[in-house]
């Protein structure tokens, strides 16, 4: 045999004994762990790191369940004054924005016309009169006949009922304030011609105001009359405006299956003005301890609602801590604010996810950072920037 054939010969055999032996080591059972593991070890470098995700805790608050909705506001007497005839404005007797009593002249249109022709009817009613006087007394005397007298007195009533009515058609070339309140900005000038139900101004009584809203059939048995409402108005924000339910509308809307309510609020500084929103809340039941959690923690779904829990399952093997996110049916009850009540599913002291539920699906490990985990408080306030 020549070199190159040794050579060779050695060469297929080195190869031969080195295949046998990785074939025996890979095959052997001894070794399974220890490729699974290296395995393992080699595709976790590959994984995508835990989704980071902010939590709260599940506390047990106090709840007052209540009933809340927005309604708008109203005064208890509010119209927008307007014409009746049409007419040039003669004179404007009032000032934008003033407090004026009932029976106060506004507003004037020019009726010299029609104020002419009122001194003519009266004088033709104080002639009817007269006549009506002369012919009693001669009937007195036997001069005329019962006939006349009745065809005079039919006169004078006439002639007073067209002063009457004229009368009537000169009031309406003036406004005046119906009941005691506020002007609004007046919509027109000294001069302008106005057709007839043209508006001039708006007048307002406000130191009382109605707040209008809707609330579902279902708490019909929960309202009575002068049951205690809070409003809020986010012109003034933190305070609070109390006032009483003063009607309950015996109707329902069959198109909504809501029904209307009014509250009435003192409103002695007349901070309230009609066309504003208010959020009304009504206290209904007795307070009890339910747990609580931010409604961003809730995912709303068909199926039901779901939270994520984080369990603590201690370390990892390389001393990390190991957080795994565990999905978990709730049933909810009533909202107040950023916080809603919990009636079953999360129990308190366990930690939910209120942000990165997106990210999540149930096993998963996560990494908790609360750097910026949104605020939740049952009475939130606007934040100005």
């Amino acid at each position: 045999m020549t070199g190159r054939g040794i050579l060779t010969a050695i060469g297929v055999a080195f190869f031969g004994i080195v295949l046998g032996v990785l074939v025996g080591f890979w095959g052997y059972p001894k070794f399974e762990a220890f490729k699974a593991a290296k395995i393992k070890e080699v595709m976790a470098q590959f994984a995508p790191p835990p989704p980071t995700v902010s939590t709260a805790s599940a506390t047990m608050e106090p709840w007052q369940p209540e009933l809340s909705a927005v309604g708008n506001v109203r005064a208890a007497k509010g119209a927008d004054l307007a014409t009746q005839v049409a007419g040039i404005v003669s004179a404007i007797r009032f000032e934008s924005g003033a407090d004026v009593k009932a029976g106060t002249l506004l507003l004037e249109l020019q009726s010299a016309d029609d104020a002419a022709r009122l001194q003519s009817l009266k004088a033709a009613a104080a002639l009817a009169k007269l006549t009506l006087d002369r012919d009693q007394r001669q009937l007195q005397a036997q001069a005329i006949s019962q006939q006349q007298v009745d065809t005079d007195a039919q006169n004078l009533k006439s002639a007073e009922a067209q002063v009457a009515q004229q009368e009537a058609l000169l009031s309406y070339k003036s406004i005046r304030a119906p009941f005691d309140g506020r002007l609004g900005i007046r919509q027109v000038d000294l001069g302008q011609y106005v057709a007839a139900g043209a508006s001039v101004v708006t007048l307002q009584e406000l130191d009382l105001v109605y707040v209008d809203f809707y609330l579902p059939q279902q708490a019909l048995d929960r309202l009575k009359i002068d049951q205690v409402v809070t409003a809020n108005i986010d012109t003034f924000p933190g305070q609070n405006f109390m006032g009483k339910i003063s009607a309950i509308n015996p109707k329902v809307d069959a198109a909504t299956r809501n029904v209307l309510v009014r509250a009435s609020f003192p409103n002695p500084e007349k901070k309230l003005v009609p066309g504003m929103f208010a959020n009304v809340h009504i206290a209904v039941g007795t307070p009890e301890k339910l747990v609580t959690l931010p409604q961003t923690a809730i995912s709303y779904n068909p199926y039901g609602d779901t939270v994520y829990v984080v369990d603590d399952k201690g370390k990892t093997p390389d001393g990390k801590p190991n957080l795994v996110a565990r999905q978990s049916f709730v049933t909810t009850g009533t909202a107040k604010g950023d916080l809603i009540a919990i009636l079953k599913g999360v129990k308190e002291g366990e930690t939910v996810v209120v942000a990165g539920q997106l990210k999540l699906r149930n096993g998963v490990n996560v990494t908790i950072n609360n750097d910026q985990a949104p605020k939740a408080d049952a009475k939130p306030k606007i934040q100005e920037q």
